[in-house]
């Protein structure tokens, strides 16, 4: 766990919680990505890769579980229910349709975090690439770092997610609007800066790319393969 950063989707209709989780577990070195229901959940896992799902099962608009039983044949990560303490029978469903371990409210955050590294250390499938090299170039998405010749780049989340779809998806072309959409910014001179920005942790020549290039009037590709 010491060189892994796990991205966590935290499903919560409340705003003080999902404010409270996501800031204590940044603090414990993870990735956190938040939701106010299961119908902003399931469009961010279309597009994001989550090493964990924090979700609550008593949300305005459809439920935790109305989440799980719609989406489990999509969905292969793993999750921790939040629960209030006397809905015994849904944690019981909950764990039946494909959770993986539940937590009551009100909860220690200590407790999250230990139960999260607990699936974590068990959880060793991953279907997407997270480390590839090619020339004399290693991004390990990982460790959140790019290593080019024997120097080292750090990569920030923004960047991650940009980085992950792309690998998984190389040759093909992301528009300013896709890319926009994987980071919740619509502004396209910011996207072109954050393209700028991973040019430069990646290209021997910035200015003239060889692997993240630009197709006119199209968008981004990776060319790694």
């Amino acid at each position: 766990m010491n060189d892994f950063i796990a991205h966590i989707l935290v499903v919560d209709d409340d705003d003080e919680i999902r404010s409270l989780v996501k800031q204590f577990l940044n603090e414990n070195n993870f990735l956190v990505t938040t939701s106010d229901s299961a119908e902003n959940a399931i469009e961010k896992i279309n597009i994001i890769k989550f090493d964990l799902i924090v979700l609550d099962v008593m949300m305005s608009g459809k439920s935790g579980l109305d989440f799980i039983r719609e989406n489990k044949n999509i969905i292969d990560t793993p999750i921790i229910l939040l629960t209030a303490k006397g809905e015994i029978n849904d944690r019981v469903e909950g764990l039946e349709i494909g959770a993986d371990d539940y937590l009551s409210k009100p909860f220690e955050p200590k407790e999250l975090t230990l139960r999260i590294k607990n699936i974590l250390s068990k959880t060793k499938k991953n279907n997407l690439k997270r480390i590839i090299e090619f020339d004399n170039i290693k991004i390990d998405l990982k460790k959140l770092l790019i290593m080019k010749n024997k120097s080292e780049f750090k990569i920030n989340n923004t960047e991650k997610i940009i980085l992950e779809k792309m690998i998984n998806e190389p040759g093909k072309t992301f528009s300013r609007e896709d890319i926009g959409k994987l980071i919740d910014l619509d502004k396209e001179r910011s996207i072109d800066v954050i393209i700028t920005r991973l040019r430069k942790k990646i290209e021997v020549d910035p200015k003239n790319p060889k692997y993240l290039q630009t197709l006119r009037g199209e968008g981004y590709v990776l060319w790694i393969e």
